[in-house]
């Protein structure tokens, strides 16, 4: 009995040994130590825009006051109970579009102007993730916009001219599932173009007083620049889920202006024109 005893001692010791030196698992005392204060709140600046966010003590609250940016501070109740220093808050969980990160936070009582306000998530504290649903992250899409700017204009495949403007789809191309358009709007007028919105709708080609119109507005998953106005031009790259509709239909790209008697200028897309979309 006692041989029997000692044999399953030892199993287990093994087990408890091998589990803590398993490759999958990430042990609180070897995430990365950020120590908070009553003194400031930290700010957790990701890459990429966050899809989700933990904080598991209950003595610090956060938000996301933009899409790639985390506030957390402590709340002011807890610090009655916060007397010492060293105090273990548990872990902050960051997940953006690629990657998850985590750190281990710390309350401290020093003042010391050496104290975190502002942290950015490096490369060596991420790691790999799949997001459902997500598969060109922000930055990708933003350096595959560059790449397109940095190509220059090769074709006018399509043109719409309205009230001394241009509107041009310069090119078309893919990468995945995703399309970008790259459009390129020119102002020929001494006034200023202050933008309304800019709109992309699937339409039917032909309209006729006897059908009634039927009108599919779809929103671009990104885009490159965020533009209020313009004097001369405004080129931008506008990124797509994967695009269809029949032969009888058209993309339409409706830039409008703010005021009520406002510019519209409107640049038809044929679906011929995604299908013959250059891969990047």
């Amino acid at each position: 009995m006692k041989k029997v005893f000692l044999l399953l001692t030892a199993l287990l010791g093994a087990a408890h040994i091998l589990f803590a030196q398993s490759p999958g698992r990430i042990n609180i005392d070897s995430l990365p130590q950020i120590e908070i204060s009553s003194q400031a709140d930290i700010h957790f600046l990701s890459p990429e825009p966050i899809q989700y966010a933990d904080i598991s003590s209950h003595s610090i609250i956060g938000d996301m006051p933009v899409k790639n940016l985390l506030r957390i501070k402590l709340v002011p109740d807890s610090l009655r109970h916060l007397q010492t220093d060293c105090i273990s808050l548990g872990v902050i969980t960051i997940v953006g579009e690629s990657f998850i990160a985590q750190y281990h936070l710390v309350y401290t009582t020093s003042t010391r102007q050496q104290l975190p306000t502002a942290i950015a998530i490096q490369p060596e504290q991420c790691r790999p993730l799949d997001f459902p649903g997500i598969t060109l992250t922000t930055p990708e899409m933003k350096s595959y916009a560059m790449d397109i700017l940095h190509r220059g204009k090769k074709s006018d495949i399509r043109k719409a001219k309205a009230y001394g403007l241009t509107a041009i789809l310069n090119h078309v191309y893919t990468v995945g599932d995703h399309v970008f358009l790259d459009v390129a709007f020119q102002n020929k007028t001494n006034l200023a173009y202050d933008i309304d919105e800019l709109r992309f709708k699937i339409e039917d080609k032909k309209i006729t007083k006897a059908t009634n119109v039927q009108s599919l507005e779809i929103k671009p998953e990104w885009q490159l620049y965020q533009q209020p106005s313009f004097k001369k031009e405004y080129h931008n790259i506008y990124v797509f889920k994967k695009v269809t509709f029949p032969d009888n239909k058209i993309l339409n790209v409706e830039l409008s202006e703010k005021q009520v008697s406002g510019r519209t200028l409107k640049l038809q897309i044929k679906y011929g024109d995604l299908l013959k979309a250059d891969n990047l």
